[in-house]
């Protein structure tokens, strides 16, 4: 792969990765498909280790943009703290016990057919927070139930094609919870999470063999990824500044639609065994 190859298909990684990690349209769902789409070995340990560097890159502009509420956390009486924890655990279980069964069935030859079936419930539940915000007269602030809730709907979001953003920010309107309580704390669950992914993909990284990853990676790929690092943070940024705006709105449809066609279109490619 030569540099210019390298550095434009890192810059649309590293786009699709920041657009998509805060829409409600699932990142990792949009990663697996278009890694497919670019030929990317979707299982190789340096395309995790690119995966990792575009989830750093999505973190940074999280923490800057929430920079104060992620300092109150840590202010007594930590209830939002400790709702955050244990919001975290359901995804921290999950992804311990079947992240890579998960990432097996959608890395192998019916993956897409997988994606399609995600992307179409992701789209669903969009549909029902719509529907649930303009109807209810009114919310509740953010409490325990709220975030547990969320939590267990962020475990679901560790298959592909189901959003975490989408998912979360559904379970926290549907019960009952504040929209802009719930878009914050939404985009806190995030951090953690985003911290877990790398984590894990370090792990399979270093015991996939560390050395594979140096060699598999030229200077080509290596200057690619910076680039692709560097817009997933930009794009990062714009799509929490957007989320925010629509979350006020409680306007999903348009992500549904969105999700119903991209959904179509992985099937079309199921039918016709293009990957």
């Amino acid at each position: 792969m030569n540099y210019w190859e390298a550095i434009y298909k890192s810059i649309l990684l590293g786009t699709v990765q920041g657009l998509t990690e805060f829409l409600p349209v699932s990142s990792s769902g949009h990663l697996s498909l278009l890694q497919r789409v670019l030929g990317y070995n979707v299982s190789g340990v340096g395309m995790m280790f690119v995966n990792v560097m575009l989830h750093l890159g999505t973190l940074l502009p999280v923490i800057w943009i929430f920079r104060k509420q992620i300092l109150a956390l840590f202010k007594k009486p930590f209830k939002t703290l400790l709702m955050l924890i244990a919001a975290t655990i359901p995804a921290g279980v999950v992804g311990l016990l079947f992240n890579d069964k998960i990432d097996a069935l959608f890395s192998g030859e019916r993956g897409v057919a997988m994606l399609a079936i995600c992307f179409s419930v992701t789209a669903l539940l969009l549909l029902l927070c719509e529907y649930v915000a303009r109807r209810r007269k009114a919310a509740s602030p953010l409490g325990w139930k709220h975030a547990t809730a969320m939590g267990l709907m962020q475990a679901v979001a560790l298959f592909p094609g189901i959003s975490r953003s989408g998912s979360t920010i559904v379970a926290g309107t549907v019960s009952g919870a504040d929209s802009e309580d719930v878009a914050r704390f939404s985009f806190l669950m995030s951090i953690p999470v985003i911290l877990g992914s790398v984590v894990v993909e370090l792990k399979d990284v270093v015991f996939g063999g560390a050395e594979t990853a140096a060699v598999s990676m030229g200077g080509a790929e290596i200057v690619g990824m910076l680039f692709g690092v560097a817009a997933a943070a930009v794009f990062g940024f714009l799509a929490v500044k957007l989320m925010l705006k629509v979350i006020k709105k409680g306007d999903y449809k348009w992500f549904s639609l969105y999700l119903v066609l991209l959904s179509l279109t992985c099937i079309w490619l199921d039918v016709l065994q293009i990957f």
